[in-house]
């Protein structure tokens, strides 16, 4: 179980990465690690609670993130994962990861790496995921913003980070700068620099702690190409863009292929359930 949300998360992590910022989401929002939690850029995050659609602007790169935590023993822990992401003009997004599994204590037996595959599809209101080891696919609808507000929240309602985004931009702990432009990863990216300081003894800390994180954001791709955060009690985290070509993909990328065996419906990314047939699968 542990396993498969850390695998989620990091699907969530690319498919943020593809779609762009949720204009709801601001500076103020600081998570363990950061604004949006451990990685910054909104981990943990279904393709349901994405940003905005981003059409116009595609490409096609990998995704790098890589954590690094220093041990009170001065050992150093490291890891890193990547994605292949792919946007198309219609906003429709897929992202694929191969996944290693790492073995236990005492275990011996190794399994093969398998690659999974995610697509957001806006246009069809549904999203897919892929198995390629066993040609089957689950298809879900993609939940509407129908009788939502601007920031995805009930009318009448405040959205989950409300509070948490006031008390940010009127906390003197927490200071935002604007970042000179620069070239990262060959496209052009404007920087935002947040810094919280948890004061001495808020947490039960001797010692003040501070937290920087840094957002790379490109105007032509809408997508961040840098985020970075660091944070003493979970260790520095880095992802990255690369890889990047802007062209259109190809638009197989974004349809379950033929031989695949699908199942429709389920709850998925936070979606209502969705049709099935009386087995609950057909084959396309």
């Amino acid at each position: 179980m542990k396993k498969n949300l850390i695998i989620l998360g990091l699907f969530a992590a690319a498919a943020v990465f593809a779609q762009g910022p949720n204009p709801g989401r601001g500076p103020g929002r600081m998570g363990p690690g950061g604004p949006g939690g451990p990685g910054g850029m909104g981990f943990g995050m279904g393709p349901g609670m994405m940003g905005r659609t981003v059409t116009g602007a595609p490409y096609s790169g990998v995704e790098v993130r890589e954590s690094t935590q220093t041990l009170p023993n001065g050992n150093v822990i490291t890891q890193q994962n990547q994605s292949n992401v792919y946007r198309d003009s219609s906003g429709r997004v897929r992202t694929e990861m191969t996944v290693t599994p790492r073995q236990g204590p005492g275990q011996t037996a190794t399994q093969a790496p398998r690659t999974i595959v995610n697509i957001h599809d806006p246009v069809a209101g549904v999203s897919r995921e892929l198995n390629p080891q066993t040609k089957t696919a689950r298809e879900m609808t993609l939940p509407t913003n129908r009788g939502r507000g601007g920031n995805g929240a009930a009318p009448g309602r405040r959205g989950p980070n409300a509070a948490v985004r006031g008390a940010g931009a009127a906390d003197p702990n927490v200071v935002t700068e604007a970042l000179a432009m620069q070239t990262i990863n060959g496209v052009q990216a404007t920087g935002t620099r947040v810094t919280r300081t948890i004061p001495a003894g808020q947490i039960g800390n001797a010692q003040p702690i501070t937290i920087v994180h840094e957002t790379w954001m490109s105007a032509d791709l809408k997508v961040p190409v840098m985020v970075k955060t660091s944070d003493p009690r979970f260790g520095a985290t880095t992802t990255q863009l690369t890889n990047i070509t802007r062209s259109e993909p190809d638009p197989a990328l974004f349809q379950t292929p033929s031989d695949y065996t699908v199942t429709k419906g389920g709850r998925g990314f936070g979606g209502p359930r969705g049709p099935q047939g009386a087995n609950g699968t057909h084959v396309n």
